[in-house]
């Protein structure tokens, strides 16, 4: 089939190489800051209740759960660039679609092949809450019993507000970051450059993650029931906000932590990459050359 050929031979082995290893980079770095925030999301309760949580179940729980955001974010970053580069690129090559527009449909593309990955999410939610630490011991436990006595299916509870928070975010990062590549100066040095590739994928990275934050805490909200009949996006949406006072400050309780987070995580991951991208594209010289 020629289309398939042609679409798929848009696609670069080096862009999901890239994506993965800036993920395993991130994941390495930020968990435990993750587990604050999830406590924060999921009980609504002070970033000090949220340390005092963990500090009581000490350190052998810090970094439980960390296995499936470290399976699903390589998966998740290297599907997320390569499907992205692969898709525009096709776009644009084959169709002559303008940039913008092959931009917005690639990362809209991306971010929905992501949200099949939303079981690595599932089980880090059931695994970062305290009221199931009874139920599972590890990561392949927490698979076996959800799989075993409520069905595969349940592994995709909450995918609504992911596949949403997917596509949408993706499209508006992939447009913000190649803007700033654009209009940003270009540094000489290595460290400025390296410091410039930081704080750009930071601030991008960040502001994304603030806007899209609600998606997040319905997504939490939904995953931690277990069993039971799911509710719809928008009637947790309204839930949440009756059970928080019905004040829409309460909703972001976790924010302020979650966008110092992602200032972090974006940075190391768009660093990360960029250098990645570097070394994978860097020429080679012939043996010949160097005699």
């Amino acid at each position: 089939n020629i289309f398939l050929e042609r679409f798929f031979g848009a696609f670069q082995w080096e862009e999901f190489a890239c994506g993965c290893g800036s993920a395993f980079v991130n994941i390495a770095v930020t968990y435990p800051i993750y587990k604050i925030i999830f406590r924060q999301m999921l009980h609504g309760v002070p970033v000090a209740s949220a340390l005092l949580q963990l500090r009581h179940e000490g350190l052998g729980f810090l970094y439980r759960g960390m296995l499936p955001p470290l399976a699903q974010k390589t998966i998740s970053l290297s599907i997320m660039f390569g499907v992205f580069d692969g898709t525009r690129r096709y776009l644009v090559e084959d169709y002559r679609l303008n940039d913008y527009g092959a931009k917005v449909i690639a990362g809209v593309v991306a971010g929905s092949v992501e949200s099949i990955l939303l079981p690595f999410e599932r089980v880090q939610t059931l695994l970062a809450d305290s009221k199931f630490h009874r139920y599972f011991s590890n990561t392949q436990n927490a698979f076996r019993y959800v799989v075993t006595n409520y069905g595969f299916r349940e592994l995709y509870r909450g995918i609504e507000p992911v596949f949403w928070r997917n596509g949408l975010s993706n499209a508006l990062f992939f447009m913000l970051r190649e803007e700033a590549s654009v209009r940003l100066p270009k540094r000489k040095s290595v460290s400025s450059r390296t410091a410039q590739e930081f704080f750009a994928g930071a601030v991008i990275g960040a502001s994304i993650s603030t806007l899209f934050y609600p998606l997040n805490v319905i997504k939490v909200s939904l995953q931690s029931d277990m069993g039971q009949l799911s509710e719809g996006s928008w009637h947790a949406c309204k839930r949440i906000y009756r059970e928080r006072d019905s004040r829409i400050g309460n909703f972001y309780r976790g924010c302020a932590f979650n966008t110092g987070r992602s200032f972090i995580s974006w940075g190391i991951m768009n660093t990360a990459y960029e250098n990645l991208k570097k070394l994978f594209h860097q020429p080679r010289l012939h043996p010949s050359s160097s005699k």
